[in-house]
């Protein structure tokens, strides 16, 4: 174990016995879930706004990877992986697929990975400029230049430190595998708000109650012997930034899995963010409010536990494959070198590194590879996962357009490559649309997305319900 970090492991083995007082189901299904602290012990810098001038200065709570599995009377296997970060990163992504196909039989397609958002977690992405033998380099500008060979350094050792945790958890979990049944069931929570506020011919990151939003938790519980809750995934759409403190915490949705957990002792509770991109927690910024965000969340989770929660049985089906994303115009050249020189560091920045990938490619992308899951147990609850900080109006249209029961809709899963912005909100602009672009991540975007990104993933979406 690197002595950087740390990883406390604890595992509930889902212990069941023949029938439920509760609904008299049969134990059809085998689970397990598992929990690792992944607080970084150096302090690492933190991620989520670029214009953060350190390193984080403590935490107020611990981070945590978690991983729920699924076995269906076939034999076939579900995994969870849940984390309190920034987002999941496509080399992340891809080492922990490609060590648990390794080890452990599972095909790609029955892997999801969701982050929850959080902005006051570590660093864990370095962006790797394209072309070959180019060294990766920090994305953010307020890093001083001489500390990026250590950033990069700690930012690798923590990815890795994360992968080899991931894998831990799965390991762990599949060999306590044991009987279970499983209850769905919803409820609402009303704290998040769009943030789209229109303002003349633009729009602001404000609160704007009239915007679209999704205020459903859905939940699924892992029950044991005498109904006892072992385990609990649960979802919200919104984005975690109710803080923007410099201390380590999981912000609205690591405080409902803390409270969740506290009020039942032994239970796993896993936060899965939903399509949160273009929504934000009101009020915001003081310590409090993160506080009674997590509480009313939770209260919610609790609510839905008891409210007509119903059996989830049949076999798992999943589906994995890629959504091509063209992009709008690409810069020219000459734009570029204008660009170059604006005041704006985060205009010029961008610039800048499409200028040296033009140099070393002599062309710019045109398309990126969006991953779309389909995941159902049985005809009782299906999960699309998509990748990117996908907005709301996906969930809201998928939900009224597949003739699924009790469906649930996931950003934020795979690769956290960009915002996902629906048509609406790529030909609207602003920042989900159009600005963002600019940011690096692992991969540098050169142009906003053309207005066909909505229907490519829907495409998508539907194709893998039909083969399914």
């Amino acid at each position: 174990m690197r002595a950087y970090f740390h990883g406390i492991v604890c595992f509930v083995s889902l212990i069941v016995c023949s029938t439920n007082a509760l609904l008299g189901q049969e134990l059809l299904w085998k689970a397990a879930a598992a929990k690792a602290v992944i607080t970084p012990e150096v302090k690492l810098w933190m991620a989520g706004y670029a214009a953060r001038k350190g390193p984080a200065e403590g935490k107020l709570q611990d981070l945590f990877a978690k991983t729920l599995i699924l076995e269906d009377a076939q034999g076939v296997r579900f995994v969870w992986v849940t984390m309190d970060l920034i987002g999941v990163p496509k080399s992340l992504r891809l080492e922990v697929e490609r060590r648990a196909e390794e080890e452990f039989d599972l095909p790609p397609s029955h892997l999801l990975m969701n982050a929850s958002h959080t902005h006051c977690g570590p660093m864990i992405r370095t962006y790797q400029p394209a072309g070959e033998n180019r060294p990766e380099m920090i994305a953010y500008s307020s890093i001083p230049a001489e500390q990026h060979e250590q950033r990069i350094k700690e930012t690798r050792e923590y990815r890795q430190f994360l992968a080899d945790q991931m894998l831990a958890l799965i390991g762990r979990a599949i060999k306590d595998l044991r009987p279970a049944r499983l209850l769905q069931s919803q409820a609402k929570c009303g704290f998040a708000m769009n943030r789209r506020l229109p303002r003349g011919s633009s729009f602001i990151n404000s609160p704007n109650p009239s915007g679209p939003v999704d205020h459903s938790v859905p939940v699924l519980q892992v029950l044991g012997a005498d109904d006892q809750k072992l385990a609990v995934l649960f979802s919200y759409a919104c984005h975690n930034t109710t803080l923007g403190v410099m201390q380590f915490n999981g912000d609205y949705a690591g405080y409902a899995q803390q409270y969740l957990e506290e009020d039942h002792p032994g239970m796993i509770a896993l936060f899965a963010l939903g399509c949160g991109g273009d929504q934000n927690p009101y009020p915001r910024r003081l310590i409090p409010y993160v506080e009674r965000h997590g509480r009313a969340l939770a209260t919610a989770v609790e609510a839905a536990l008891i409210a007509d929660p119903q059996a989830v049985v049949g076999s798992i089906r999943a589906k994995l494959d890629y959504a091509t994303l063209d992009y709008g115009r690409l810069p020219t050249k000459e734009e570029l070198l204008r660009k170059s020189q604006s005041s704006d560091k985060y205009d010029s920045r961008h610039a800048e590194f499409l200028l040296e990938d033009l140099k070393h490619v002599g062309k710019l992308p045109t398309s990126y590879p969006c991953p779309v899951q389909v995941v159902s147990l049985g005809d009782d609850l299906t999960m699309i996962a998509i990748g990117g900080e996908v907005v709301i109006d996906y969930a809201v249209r998928l939900k009224r357009e597949v003739e699924r029961k009790n469906l649930w809709v996931l950003g934020y899963s795979n690769d956290v490559f960009a915002y996902t912005p629906s048509r609406r909100v790529v030909l609207e602009g602003g920042y989900e649309g159009a600005t963002s672009m600019r940011f690096p991540r692992e991969n540098l975007h050169p142009a906003p997305w053309a207005p066909t990104i909505e229907q490519r993933i829907i495409g998508k979406v539907f194709e893998l319900l039909k083969n399914q």
